[in-house]
């Protein structure tokens, strides 16, 4: 029996799921099957998504929304308003007008960016725990899930896979990975290599060795907007409108799911190197690994384990 993967472009990424199972092709379709519902329930780029339904009522109505949409808001909502953390999930009219990873992203004037941070304060988003209702209380708010639906999405498919007797398995949504057990051929952990941000795609600064763990990488080197001689890169400020300045060029978390590398690489994103390092080594079963713009490598204490 051989190891068999299936890929298929989703979420904006190239999603890979392998599997060891006599029954592994009928698997993976319905894992894909699920993908695509998530995509759907959580996209903020496709008009017609479940999420969208809150984004256009916003300022109008809440609406009662799906239990795992309302699950994901709430998360993203609790990191947003936490203090010093830069997620920010009600920022979708600044990514809407820089549209950065889009074939018509451009440098919006700075009026416009000034119109968007005024729609982009987490606080006035408003949740009905009974109801499982979401409600935008300013007109123009969007929620943008992008910091999240990845990796929460993984951890649903992992929980499918191990209700259908799968141990061992590689769920790889681009940049975010989440090991089931270990290589079921090979008898060892998975070996998850980690992109030096100054070199071309699929070269590595090093390899991890991961088993029944997420490795979540946000980094400010895969998408670009060039204006004028200026590089602008997707990950945002909240607090000035423009990409966060930092001299780092990724962040990767390790932890046993896939949506906590998801919150802390977004919610650590800005901060000094020092600064992450101390706050993820406070954080029981999670640790980061720091890759600067020059490719210095600096990382938490319990890292080793997996080198």
């Amino acid at each position: 029996m051989n190891l068999s993967s299936r890929s298929e472009r989703l979420m904006g990424t190239t999603i890979t799921v392998s599997i060891f199972h006599p029954q592994a092709d009928e698997i993976l379709a319905q894992c894909f099957e699920l993908l695509r519902t998530y995509e759907h329930r959580f996209s903020a780029n496709d008009t017609s998504s479940e999420l969208m339904v809150v984004n256009h009522q916003a300022g109008i109505r809440p609406v009662q929304v799906h239990p795992e949409l309302f699950e994901l808001i709430t998360l993203g909502t609790i990191h947003s308003q936490a203090k010093d953390s830069h997620m920010n999930i009600a920022i979708g009219p600044l990514v809407q007008t820089w549209r950065i990873g889009f074939s018509d992203a451009r440098r919006p004037e700075s009026e416009e960016i000034e119109q968007a941070l005024l729609k982009i304060d987490p606080e006035q988003i408003q949740l009905d725990q009974e109801s499982q209702s979401v409600f935008l209380k300013r007109p123009g708010m969007k929620i943008d899930l992008g910091a999240l639906a990845k990796g929460y999405s993984a951890d649903l498919i992992a929980t499918f896979l191990r209700g259908k007797g799968i141990c061992d398995a590689l769920i790889d949504l681009g940049g975010n990975i989440l090991t089931l057990g270990q290589h079921p051929i090979k008898q060892q952990p998975w070996r998850i290599g980690i992109q030096n941000p100054v070199e071309s795609r699929g070269q590595h600064l090093l390899v991890l060795s991961i088993e029944n763990k997420s490795v979540v990488t946000s980094g400010i080197y895969e998408r670009h907007l060039e204006v004028d001689g200026q590089s602008f890169h997707h990950i945002f400020d909240s607090q000035t409108g423009y990409p966060v300045e930092t001299d780092l060029a990724s962040i990767t978390i390790i932890s046993d799911r896939s949506v906590d590398g998801e919150i802390w690489t977004t919610r650590l994103f800005g901060e000094a190197p020092a600064s992450i390092l101390d706050i993820v080594n406070s954080l029981p079963g999670i640790d980061a690994l720091l890759v600067s713009q020059s490719g210095k490598i600096a990382y938490t204490n319990g890292l080793q384990t997996y080198l």
